[in-house]
């Protein structure tokens, strides 16, 4: 009887046993799955609230600062950093967003080629031999040619890659910011082609040429990528380091968003490159409508088209740095200018504007109250700066 009783009393403990871990296993179990949900319900509030801002809409905008400018005769105004560039065929100057000129450069040319990278500005003449650079506190270098110039571009440190005019061979030189001779390169028709244009990755590394010539009678178009850095010493003279053939097209632009990516836009299609030491194709899109336009910053391109199919006049397809079709917008605004700041664009015309998020969703749509020759978004997303006939103000969207 006795060894029953103590039977009895061990499969008791044994219960009691296993019952407190199944407690403890179901506890344990309670608050993973009270965790886990915690942080899902936590993940679709932080998405929720994402999606929310990404869609906003402003209902209203008003002018928080005005400062009396008047625009000179002839001068146009261009987004310059933070500040704001003026040219005419008389000169230049920076101002500040208060207003304040910074510095101011005179000069007499009859066709200002402008080209900006960063903070540093590149004003030359068409057919001149002075290239003045400037970065937003003055100038910081002059580069002077012994023959005319065509075109030129400048890197974010001031080096400046220029396209001169020599008879019967075109010259591609590379000056640093000083005006000192870096590189020089010769071209013919009959050998590459005659230089459409040429762009200066930001640190002043990679130089990216489109060349147009006649192969057997047929139009062709050859984008050669040269390098000026470790790697490029190593090469040939010219530091020639990749380049790509297209036949029966016309490459007229190419330009690097940032030191490691470049794009090109041909009359049929648009390419991008990859690669900070030796650019390779990484992206290319057979455009079946005529381009109108081409806009761009650091994260995007837009192309503008006659709109064939869908609402709108107008088309604006915007592709990321990696080729990819990211959004597509119709449009009927007889636009001047399209923008891209952060994950907005920003579609205007002298008299009227419209923010979108970058996949294409209306935030608002607006009327100046006088003619508007410059739209420029500000660090501060819902804050705009504008420049009309006579003054410069400053815009906050609520």
């Amino acid at each position: 009887m006795a060894s029953i009783r103590e039977y009895l009393r061990s499969r008791a403990k044994e219960g009691r046993s296993i019952n407190y871990k199944e407690r403890i296993r179901s506890h344990k179990l309670t608050i993973f799955y009270r965790g886990v949900l915690g942080v899902a319900l936590a993940a679709a509030v932080v998405v929720m609230i994402f999606v929310s801002w990404e869609n906003r809409e402003y209902e209203e905008c008003v002018i928080v600062n005005s400062i009396p400018i008047n625009k000179v005769e002839g001068s146009t105004y261009l987004p310059f950093e933070n500040h704001i560039l003026t040219y005419s065929k008389d000169g230049a100057n920076c101002m500040n967003s208060k207003g304040e000129v910074l510095w101011n450069q005179t000069y007499e040319m009859q066709n200002p080629i402008v080209d900006i990278n960063g903070s540093v500005v590149a004003i030359g003449d068409y057919n001149g031999r002075v290239i003045y650079v400037m970065d937003t506190n003055g100038r910081i270098g002059e580069v002077t040619t012994n023959l005319p110039i065509r075109d030129f571009s400048v890197a974010a440190n001031g080096v400046v890659a220029v396209i001169l005019d020599d008879s019967k061979i075109t010259r591609i030189n590379l000056y640093d910011k000083a005006g000192n001779g870096l590189v020089e390169s010769e071209t013919s028709m009959d050998k590459s082609g005659y230089p459409v244009d040429i762009s200066l990755s930001p640190n002043g590394e990679l130089l990216a040429i489109s060349y147009l010539y006649l192969d057997s009678g047929l139009m062709k178009t050859s984008i050669a990528f040269h390098n000026f850095g470790e790697v490029g010493q190593n090469l040939s003279s010219d530091r020639f380091v990749s380049g790509y053939d297209y036949h029966g097209t016309i490459v007229p632009f190419i330009h690097f968003m940032n030191s490691g990516t470049a794009f090109a836009v041909a009359d049929d299609r648009i390419m991008f490159f990859s690669g900070t030491e030796k650019p390779l194709s990484a992206a290319e899109k057979l455009l079946g409508d005529k381009i109108q336009s081409v806009f761009y910053n650091d994260q995007y391109v837009g192309l503008v088209f006659l709109n064939t199919e869908g609402d709108g006049k107008y088309r604006l397809d915007i592709y990321d740095a990696g080729g990819n079709l990211i959004s597509s917008k119709g449009f009927d605004m007889e636009y001047t200018n399209i923008t891209f700041q952060k994950d907005e664009f920003f579609i205007c015309s002298d008299t009227e504007y419209s923010i979108y998020n970058i996949h294409g969703t209306e935030r608002f749509n607006g009327q100046f109250d006088e003619i508007v020759y410059l739209f420029v978004p500000q660090e501060k997303s819902n804050r705009f700066l504008i420049m009309t006939q006579n003054a410069m103000r400053l815009m906050e969207m609520k």
